[in-house]
């Protein structure tokens, strides 16, 4: 079987990445467990991964024409829960004591550890999750890529806080407490944390996807915009004003439907760029003029796969289309900055191979 160029071995780097994230995030529960006793935690944990399966989903769904490596996305996610956490918790707690030490009243203070810095600290160190898979560039080829796995980072982070804000919650008015901040951060708001970094996300695609010689803009200003947005939101609440909290929360949407924009339009587009490059390959079999029209169109390509199931051949048609996208993208990112013929060669037949694998029809 030719080996598909989707199924790379993960470096060394990452697994270590994933494997010490992954202790903090279990180290930071721990120790809120400790504090705050198995009831409070218990009920705090489930109130806090209660809407977790549903946001994954959602984030996920954005990924499924090219869907990213699983430990490429575990990575986003464990970072922003465990290196995001701590780091955020400890540089947010050292400002704010030097802002105490030169002499700023504490309710200021505590309003610009909340307002300011960790907005710019948080965004920062999640952010960072990106900057790190950018040594794999080849896995980040478009917007939406760069979206997944920002939201990943902001979902992982935001899954271990909700614990902590449920937890205090808890510890001040009980059960109904911690209930009632649930419905807000938990229902109303499940999705501001990954969508303040997704900014951040679409700020590094962009860099690592274009030409313009100000491209790497991007990733500063897509850093500022997650800032404003985490940093409207806190000061929304911080006021306690409803009016304030609805304005903030219009923003976000809009940008939420900026994002979800974005990624139909370049799924299209990309669905579309096949039928230009795949019908070069009619010749090798592997391609029928069939295939192209299935695989140029995202209803085509689902009731290809709806057929495929009926007939016993489900994942074989699944791993035909992602394989086909594959070669697409190789062609795409040849086309965007250049490539090694034998490189280019050696990574067309791979595709091709995982193709000839799971065409049964």
């Amino acid at each position: 079987m030719t080996t598909p160029p989707f199924a790379q071995r993960p470096s060394k780097a990452l697994i270590i990445g994933l494997v010490v994230s992954g202790m903090l995030a279990l180290a930071v529960l721990a120790v809120m467990l400790a504090s705050g006793g198995p009831v409070g935690f218990g009920l705090s944990a489930l109130l806090a991964l209660a809407p977790l399966p549903v946001l994954l989903a959602a984030v996920l769904s954005l990924d499924r024409l090219e869907p990213e490596p699983k430990l490429h996305l575990a990575f986003a996610f464990a970072w922003g829960a465990g290196v995001a956490i701590v780091l955020g918790v400890a540089l947010t707690v050292l400002g704010q004591q030097l802002f105490t030490r030169a002499g700023y009243d504490l309710k200021l203070v505590d309003d610009l550890g909340t307002v300011l810095l960790a907005p710019l600290i948080e965004e920062a160190l999640k952010g960072a999750a990106l900057v790190l898979l950018l040594r794999r560039r080849r896995e980040i080829d478009g917007l939406t890529d760069g979206i997944v796995y920002a939201s990943m980072a902001g979902l992982g982070f935001a899954a271990v806080e909700n614990v902590g804000y449920y937890l205090l919650a808890f510890q001040a008015d009980g059960p109904q407490g911690a209930v009632q901040l649930f419905v807000v951060r938990g229902l109303i708001d499940p999705l501001g944390h990954p969508i303040y970094t997704a900014l951040i996300g679409v700020g590094v695609a962009y860099a690592l996807t274009r030409r313009s010689p100000i491209r790497y803009a991007a990733i500063p200003l897509g850093y500022l915009g997650a800032v404003f947005l985490h940093g409207l939101w806190n000061g929304a609440a911080t006021t306690g004003s409803l009016q304030l909290l609805g304005i903030a929360y219009l923003v976000i949407m809009l940008a939420l439907i900026g994002l979800i924009v974005v990624t139909v339009a370049e799924r299209r587009q990309l669905v579309a760029k096949m039928g230009f490059y795949l019908p070069a390959y009619q010749e090798t079999g592997l391609v029928t003029a069939a295939d192209v029209r299935m695989l140029t169109t995202l209803p085509a390509r689902k009731a290809a796969r709806k057929w495929a199931r009926r007939a016993g051949l489900g994942q074989a048609m699944s791993d035909y289309q992602q394989a086909a996208t594959e070669l697409t993208l190789l062609h795409l990112r040849a086309e965007r900055e250049g490539a090694d013929p034998v490189r280019f060669a050696v990574e067309r037949d791979s595709c091709l191979g995982a193709m000839a694998h799971a065409r049964r029809w």
